[in-house]
Order: structure tokens, then C-alpha cells, then sequence
């Protein structure tokens, strides 16, 4: 077996290139493969499309390539955190396709078993179907580039929209635990686009919490053979953040329209 470690992130992306695709993992905050991002922002790469659930925030994960001017496109589902990323799409600097959340997995994983378009119910009989979804704006504001309208074809009695799967050029994950070989396990909501993305890349890159040794990962808790995974890197104790803290207020804090009075109740009874 290969042994698929480099010893930095930054040799771990050396070769991505201007223009490449990119396939990059996590949802929110959770999960994103933030060396591999750093180091590709410090490498200079730029005119990148994205295939990402999000953008990140303005200054964490995918943002930090994006506030730089980086990103060209990108094809995401959830972007309404990033200001920075509204104002580059209103004015005309970027392109984004948006696609349903459930849609941009499926596209994600059948690109990665080899599958060219599939069928779906959703976005059917809305502007994802029909066409029209503004991809890019002029900076007066006119759209310049529109979504197309998509085949819809019925079965069982019920339509459903054809939606073409995605091979980006790259994809960039963050793992729990990896071995030399690729093999990946990945921790709680960090499961979410991370597998789909890794499967989808032509040249997967992973970034690991811990790395261990062949045989020392159980085969049965493995989420991502080596197979699809061509580099590991490890990143030891990464910064998490938090996208949105929030607490409960304890009943003393709590507006006085939310405490129940009991007198009142003890009444009506």
C-alpha cells in the first residue's frame, strides 16, 4: 500500500493550481478543513470555484479566500452568514449557483460513484427548474448570468428535475482520525459534506485530528476507504469556532411574559 502522508499542508496543495475546482467540507463552521484552506490562501491561488454547503464567515474557513477576491464561483447552498459574500455577489464580483442542500449532497455523491445526473423532486416547479436564478449581477445591478431552465421528466405520476453530478478538480476535507494509507474516520456532525466531498474530488486532500498507523483504525468505523483520498496531512489541535453561542436565560432573566403565574392559574382553577 501507498503511504499517502505530506508533511505540510502547504506541500499538500502546492500543485492546485489558478482555476481549479474545489470540493470543501463541513457545514457552518464544523468540520472545515481549515490548513488546507490557510494554506492554500497563502499559497496565492486564486480564480477558484467552490463546491461547499457554505461560504464560511467573513473571516474563518472559505472566507478568508473569498475576502481576498479568490473565489470566482461558487456552487453552495447556505450562504446567509457571510456579508462579505453578499456584497461580492450583489455587485458583481462573484457567481453562485444555489442549490438545495439535499440536491448539492446528491450531486456531490453520485459524482463520486460515477454517476452523471439523477432525478430529483426538489426545486421542481420553482425558478431551480424553470430557470432564471441569478448566478451574476453587473455592478448596476442587472443580471448578467441566469440559471438555465433543467429537463423535468415524470414518474409515478409526480415530476422530478434532472440535476448533473460534480468531479471538481480537487477536494479538501478535514478528518478525526486517518492512516497512512487514506483511510478516513470522521467525528460527529463532521460527517456531513466531509465523506461526500472526499468521494467527489479527482485528487482528495485530507486533513487529520490524529494520525495513526495501518491496521489501527477498526475496518468497520472506517467512513472513507483510502481508495478515494490520494493525501493526508496532519493537523493537530485546530482551532473549532463557534458560528452562533447561545444560551438559555435562567427564569430570573427571563421577560415577564414568559414566567408563568402560577397565582393566575391557581385562580382559573
Amino acid at each position: 500500500m501507498i503511504d499517502k502522508v505530506v508533511a505540510t499542508a502547504a506541500e499538500a496543495v502546492a500543485d492546485i493550481p489558478d482555476g481549479a475546482s474545489l470540493a470543501v467540507g463541513g457545514f457552518g463552521l464544523c468540520g472545515i478543513p481549515v490548513a488546507l484552506i490557510g494554506a492554500l490562501h497563502q499559497q496565492g491561488t486564486t480564480d477558484l470555484e467552490t463546491i461547499s454547503n457554505n461560504c464560511g464567515v467573513d473571516d474563518w474557513g472559505l472566507g478568508v479566500l473569498l475576502l481576498d477576491g479568490r473565489i470566482r464561483r461558487t456552487i453552495s447552498s447556505y450562504v446567509g452568514e457571510n456579508k462579505e459574500f453578499a456584497r461580492q455577489y450583489l455587485s458583481g464580483e462573484l457567481e453562485v449557483e444555489l442549490t438545495p442542500q439535499g440536491t448539492l449532497a446528491e450531486r456531490l455523491r453520485a459524482g463520486g460513484a460515477g454517476i452523471p445526473a439523477f432525478y430529483t423532486p426538489a426545486g421542481v416547479g420553482t425558478q431551480v427548474s424553470e430557470g432564471g436564478l441569478p448566478q451574476k449581477y453587473d455592478d448596476a445591478g442587472n443580471v448578467t448570468v441566469a440559471s438555465a431552465p433543467k429537463e423535468v421528466r415524470s414518474f409515478g405520476g409526480q415530476d422530478y428535475v434532472l440535476e448533473e453530478s460534480v468531479n471538481p478538480d480537487f477536494a479538501l476535507v478535514h478528518a478525526w482520525k486517518g492512516d497512512r494509507h487514506g483511510n478516513l474516520v470522521f467525528h460527529a456532525t463532521a460527517m456531513n459534506f466531509n465523506p461526500l466531498c472526499a468521494q467527489a474530488g479527482k485528487i482528495t486532500i485530507a486533513e487529520v485530528e490524529e494520525l495513526v498507523e495501518p491496521g489501527e483504525l477498526d475496518p468497520g468505523h472506517v467512513h472513507i476507504p483510502g481508495i478515494f483520498v490520494q493525501r493526508v496531512v496532519l493537523a493537530a489541535g485546530p482551532e473549532k469556532r463557534i458560528e452562533k453561542r447561545t444560551v438559555s436565560l435562567s427564569s430570573d432573566q427571563a421577560p415577564s411574559s414568559e414566567v408563568p403565574d402560577n397565582t393566575n392559574s391557581a385562580k382559573a382553577v
